[in-house]
């Protein structure tokens, strides 16, 4: 007796309708939970993407993140700070230069490490090697993208500024119970001016040294005329408008305030976190906006 499931040509096997609307549910249910996990964490996914291309730098992250305060703090506290106690009075705040220009140098740090990770791997994301493309081809959305850059930088940012405060406290910079918030302070600056920089590199199609003109032009002048290295009040009148726009002038003088007790009104430390927090939420939104718009072209 010939099986009813068979048909009568070639032998071909009946597929019942309802078993075969019921294996594609089922794969469509699989495919749907498979999506559902990157969708709801796929920021996460992509700070582990960035921290696995971080480990083929890493060498090189662990050198400056120990060599560079070791350096610097080690040429302040010791050369250069026996030179300039004198000649600019912080006697008469009870610190020497070395205390003072520690949360500088800490802030400094900061900035400069997000100028590094929210420059080029943001170029090369888009452009060179497209992985935010591949990334938006799944199911992680633009937004996740931006989220997971800045979930990765802020790891970062935090692990150097730790260190670096760390190297702080072995060389007696640190004198307030209250210096730890200089690691948030810190942070808080290279994220207020690293979105900003992400913003801008999402939005370069043609790389013609932009960036580079970026560090010559607006990372190197900030740390000149941020008050690092001394008071804003003794630049000319007619450049002191450059730390007010400036996050590394205004996390130095908040990291200050956290460190030694800098003597300052708090209206003006207000001042000091609702810039730091603006810029880095105003960059932020705005590469959100940027990589949806780019990513969906």
């Amino acid at each position: 007796m010939s099986d009813p499931r068979r048909s009568s040509r070639g032998g071909a096997a009946y597929r019942d309708p309802v078993v075969t609307e019921n294996a594609a549910t089922d794969d469509a249910r699989q495919a749907l939970a498979a999506g559902a996990r990157p969708r709801r964490f796929g920021a996460w996914y992509v700070a582990e993407h960035r921290f696995r291309v971080m480990r083929s730098y890493g060498q090189t992250i662990l050198v400056t993140g120990f060599g560079e305060p070791l350096i610097y703090l080690y040429a302040m506290g010791v050369g250069l700070a026996t030179l300039v106690d004198q000649n600019l009075g912080l006697e008469a705040q009870g610190v020497g230069y070395l205390v003072y220009v520690a949360p500088a140098l800490l802030c400094s740090a900061a900035l400069t490490t997000a100028t590094i990770e929210f420059s080029y791997p943001v170029l090369l994301g888009y452009k060179w090697n497209p992985t935010f493309s591949g990334m938006h081809a799944g199911p992680i959305s633009p937004g996740q993208i931006v989220d997971g850059l800045v979930i990765s930088v802020v790891v970062r940012l935090a692990a150097t500024v730790a260190i670096y405060f760390g190297f702080m406290l072995l060389f007696g910079a640190v004198p307030s119970p209250t210096g730890w918030l200089a690691i948030v302070i810190a942070t808080l600056t290279g994220m207020a001016f690293g979105t900003l920089l992400m913003a801008y590199a999402s939005t370069i199609r043609d790389d013609t040294g932009q960036l580079a003109m970026v560090e010559r032009l607006i990372v190197l002048p900030l740390t000149l005329f941020s008050g690092t290295f001394f008071p804003l009040s003794e630049l000319p009148w007619f450049l002191q408008w450059i730390g007010w726009i400036s996050p590394l002038w205004h996390g130095t003088e908040l990291a200050r305030v956290a460190t030694f007790g800098y003597p300052e009104p708090i209206w003006l430390s207000v001042v000091h976190v609702v810039v730091l927090v603006t810029m880095a939420v105003a960059g932020w939104a705005w590469s959100r906006r940027i990589a949806a718009r780019r990513l969906a072209s």
